[in-house]
Formats: structure tokens, sequence, C-alpha cells
């Protein structure tokens, strides 16, 4: 097997974690990473070792014509994916294109179709989705073992310290410059629960979504939201509510939980774990493999093997995205409802753990289930 040669679009924050994937491939003969963008060079030191001196430029398109790359990774600030991505495709270069694949409908659309006319793979990176979990959840949910499908819930409780927020320019950002950015926690660092849960109520694709209602605040000083939840109607009459924080009091594992009339399924998409409960059984607990995204467009693009994120499955939790950039800007949570914990650094909304909770188990908004700074139908409703 020939080893596909490989660019990496943006090598640190999250890139870094690329960088060490990149390198686990490498490892095995698959890849070998030909060049890094970055706008200032890696140092030596910031390279793994063993992925030796790759080219490096600020010049995405000069680096993949001066290494002959087939396959990109694009681990950049989000307003930059699609212009990335269409130059890559321009060039006949195959794409893992991390989450979220665009800051707007119309930006991931135009990114969509220009990568499909150009006739390359694009791989979108939510890697929940390469997990042997999903099939299987669905394979139960088929043979009928939590009876008729009631609903879908998520749930996020995470905590990030306030200089989370000062990473990057974008960082906490819904607009910069006049160009959308929409880094929120259901689009950005919690966006595996929506895609997650979406697609395992059969909602995958933008067709599917028929409703959307958001309510986005924030404890932080910051434009997006921190602290929010949106619930997703689909063509089915399926109801899928995700809520979820950054400003947590013990953070913890976030999930999504699949409730039919006879039991739930629940799964820690981080964990590839699955907890079966039904009526007239003990739990079931299940524990899965994952096949790591970049590995299988590599076998796509040598193989032919089927991509697991096609651009289009991501259509529904594009539309989410949009709905959370065309409501209102998050209402700043009041005072008393958050404090700061001096030793992390970081905001807290007490009893929030609990609400985002309540709210994957009954498929309610923070306003339905009483949270005295959520105001009563404050709920953004969009229609699709």
């Amino acid at each position: 097997m020939s080893t596909v040669d490989i660019v990496l679009a943006g090598a640190r924050g999250h890139g870094r974690w690329h960088l060490e994937n990149i390198r686990r491939l490498q490892d095995k003969g698959i890849v070998r990473l030909a060049g890094i963008c970055e706008l200032t060079p890696l140092t030596g030191d910031e390279i793994p070792e063993g992925l030796g001196t790759p080219e490096q430029s600020a010049d995405f398109g000069a680096l993949l014509d001066a290494t002959g790359a087939r396959i990109a990774v694009i681990c950049t600030p989000i307003p930059t994916h699609t212009d990335l991505a269409l130059a890559a495709a321009s060039r006949g270069v195959h794409l893992l294109l991390e989450k979220p694949p665009a800051p707007s409908y119309a930006e991931f659309r135009r990114m969509a179709d220009g990568v499909a006319a150009a006739g390359v793979a694009c791989q979108i990176g939510f890697q929940s989705l390469g997990s042997h979990a999903v099939p299987a959840i669905r394979e139960l949910v088929e043979e009928g073992a939590i009876g008729e499908v009631t609903g879908i819930g998520g749930a996020g409780a995470w905590a990030r310290a306030e200089a989370y927020y000062r990473r990057a320019p974008w960082a906490g950002k819904r607009r910069m410059n006049g160009v959308d950015v929409i880094d929120g926690a259901l689009t950005n660092p919690l966006a595996h629960a929506v895609a997650t849960a979406l697609a395992l109520g059969d909602a995958s694709r933008a067709e599917d979504v028929t409703r959307i209602e958001t309510e986005l605040l924030r404890a932080n000083d910051i434009e997006s939201d921190d602290t929010s939840c949106v619930r997703v109607t689909t063509a089915n009459g399926l109801q899928v509510t995700v809520a979820v924080t950054l400003c947590a009091e013990d953070p913890d594992e976030p999930y999504v939980v699949v409730h039919g009339d006879r039991g739930r399924i629940t799964y820690w998409y981080k964990q590839d774990r699955v907890l079966l409960q039904r009526a007239g059984h003990g739990p079931e607990e299940y524990e899965y493999g994952r096949t790591d995204l970049l590995e299988n467009l590599v076998d796509h693009v040598t193989d032919g093997d089927d991509l697991l994120v096609v651009p289009d499955a991501t259509g529904a939790f594009m539309k989410v995205v949009e709905a959370i950039r065309l409501a209102p800007d998050p209402d700043p949570l009041p005072a008393t409802a958050w404090h700061l914990l001096p030793d992390e650094d970081r905001r807290v909304v007490p009893g929030i753990d609990g609400l985002v909770a309540a709210a994957a188990d009954s498929l309610a908004l923070y306003s339905e289930l009483g949270a005295d700074w959520a105001r009563p139908h404050v709920a953004n409703e969009v229609s699709t």
C-alpha cells in the first residue's frame, strides 16, 4: 500500500491532537506528514518526534502545490474553513475538515457544493460518529429493544476557565470584523452532542429538520453562549433536545440518551460506552471501538471504503448552527446566577448540572424547567 502525503492546516491548539494522530498513522506506514500550514512556523520542539521535518508555509495553496499532498486536514479558525476547503478541492486534494464545518448554512453549502463539484472526498471531523456504538445503538432501536422511540436527549456539563476565551481572537465570538464566527457551546466544544443526538434520531440531513428552538445564555463576559439548549423537531415528528454548559459545578462526561416507551439507551460518546436499560431486564453496559476519521478517509482514497461523515450528513447540525446564528445575542445571566471559582479561574452556574440532565431526560428547555434565570417563553424559534 502506498503512503499518502498529508498537509495539516492549523497545528496548534486542537491541531496538536491531529499532529499526534498523524504520527500514529505514519508509524503504521499509512500516511506521511508532508507539510504544515501555520501563520508562524512550528519550532522543532512543537513537532512530535517521528514526524521528521515537514515543509512549512503560511500559504496553504502554495504548500499543497509544493508537496503534492493528496489529503489536507483543516483545523483552523471556523470562518476560514470554507475558503481553505475550496482551495484544496480546486487542486484535487481530499479533505478532513474539522467541526463545525462552517459558521453559517450558506457557507456550509458553498463548501459542500464546491467540494462535490470538484469531485474530491470530504470528511467532517465529528469523531463521535466514527464510533462503532452508533450503528450498534441503531440496531438496538431497530430490534425494538426499547420499544418505540419517543425522543432524543443530549447533555453536556463541562467547565472552561476564563482563559479559554482568550486562547484566540475568535474564541467566544459570534462575529469578528463583520464575519460570522458563531463559537458557542452548542456549535463548537459540545457540537458532538448535537450532531450525535441528531444522528441517533435519524435526522442528520438538512431536510430532516422542520423546527428549531434555542435558548442561548452566558455567564462569561463573551459574545456567544456558554449555557444553552436547543430543541429540534424532525421531519418524522421526533423531538431532539440538547442542553449544555461550560459553567458546570462538577464537570462530567457528555452523553446522548435515546428514550423509548419501554426503556432507554445512554451513549457516553467520548468513551464509546453504552448503557441499555429496558423493562424486564437488568442494565446492560457495552463498550465499543472507534474508526478514526482520518484513517477512514485514507482508506476511502486508497481502497474505496465508504466515508463515515460526509458533508450532507451534517446538514441538520448546520441548520442548528444557522438557527443559533440568526437568534438574538445570548442573554447575560444575572450576576446572582453565577459565581467565580478563583482557584480555577472559571465561572460556575449553581444548579446547572441538574438542569442539563433534566433537559436531556424530559426534552424540556431551561425556561420550561423553571430555571429562575431563564425567562418563560424566551425560546427563539426557526421553522426550516
